[in-house]
């Protein structure tokens, strides 16, 4: 029989630990050893049995989220999954959690219809999921089987596939990127590396609503690129980078010879909203072979066959290779599709475009 991924809920609401517990469990994959009303409750839980995962909420009694994951990550290494409320402050401070080395972040599960209640489950198990597999210095944990929510969307409900591509002229170049686990410290070495002088980028993490802007908000601090969360009709050129908004699907679009984002709800696709297929569908009908598209670290498939569609509309196409890849799911299936024209690691990325683009 496989074994299932132990999770130690940490929250000092008693009502979120039970909703919490309550989702997870009911996933075949996950097991609640326990929970924990504060940090201090949850070391006592630890030394007498280490969990897989740990969710963590960031503002709790006694010792706040924060100090928690950075005593854990300095001292014992354990994935962790930060569930936070989406406030202002809330997003800054989960945005932190991440460069301590939190492995994910998701809003706290709404609850209120059962629409909502369906996408939290899929989005904190897969959080869970993901985690697991991250690398770690503690120990290796077996892949596990992803549970199959139905129905689960392809990009098909929000962009159709275009089957033939006419190559494309007198247009700039783009660069398209997807990344889920790992990708918001990914895609901070890649956006650092990088001249103002690239051709415009658009973005797909994985991450919830909120929290987006506050990671293109860090981005803008520290890039030589001007870096900002999309909204709807945003044009894309040279020297900007725009990241999709959590909780809203991003498409590249074309007008002219100027490029430009839809920004728009729908239904989760390949159990994520932004996704990566949804973007690189788009990327492949309106850029084509002026298209750069980039595969980074995540667990799951998405971005797998968009990146193909890419290539077969005369796009260069680049996954990460498995070395430098936190969860190693994403570019893999991508590799496996032969959706890769190359496989790098993460360090050569920003030197291959700046090659490519920058005379």
């Amino acid at each position: 029989m496989k074994k299932k991924i132990r999770v130690l809920v940490v929250d000092d609401s008693a009502v979120v630990r039970q909703s919490l517990t309550s989702i997870l469990e009911s996933d075949a994959d996950i097991e609640v050893m326990g929970t924990a009303a504060d940090p201090i409750i949850a070391v006592k839980k630890i030394m007498k049995e280490i969990p897989d995962v740990i969710t963590l909420d960031i503002e709790m009694p006694r010792m706040d989220g924060l100090t928690f994951l950075r005593k854990i990550m300095s001292q014992h290494p354990i994935p962790v999954v930060v569930i936070s409320s989406l406030t202002t402050e809330g997003t800054e401070v989960a945005m932190k959690a991440l460069e301590y080395g939190a492995s994910e972040i998701i809003g706290k599960p709404a609850m209120n219809a059962a629409q909502f209640i369906n996408e939290s489950k899929i989005l904190l198990c897969d959080a869970v999921k993901a985690a697991s597999q991250v690398k770690l210095k503690r120990r290796k944990i077996a892949t596990p089987t992803v549970q199959q929510v139905n129905p689960k969307y392809s990009a098909d409900v929000m962009i159709d596939k275009v089957t033939t591509f006419k190559r494309i002229i007198d247009t700039d170049k783009i660069v398209v990127l997807g990344a889920s686990t790992g990708g918001t410290e990914a895609i901070r070495q890649f956006l650092k590396n990088l001249p103002d002088k690239m051709p415009g980028i658009a973005i797909v993490q994985h991450m919830p609503e909120g929290f987006t802007k506050s990671f293109a908000n860090s981005l803008n601090s520290i890039c030589g690129l001007e870096v900002k969360e999309a909204e709807n009709g945003d044009k894309l050129y040279q020297g900007r980078v725009l990241v999709a908004p959590g909780n809203k699907h991003m498409l590249l679009k074309r007008i002219g010879k100027e490029y430009m984002v839809d920004v728009k709800e729908g239904p989760l696709v390949n159990r994520h909203r932004p996704s990566v297929d949804v973007l690189f569908r788009s990327a492949a009908r309106y850029a084509g072979n002026n298209a750069t598209g980039i595969l980074l670290t995540g667990m799951g498939n998405d971005g797998a066959k968009g990146l193909l569609e890419l290539k077969e509309s005369g796009a260069h196409t680049i996954a990460q290779d498995e070395a430098s890849s936190v969860v190693f799911g994403m570019p893999k299936e991508a590799i496996k599709l032969d959706a890769a024209e190359k496989i790098l690691a993460l360090d050569k990325v920003a030197p291959y475009l700046i090659s490519q683009f920058v005379r």
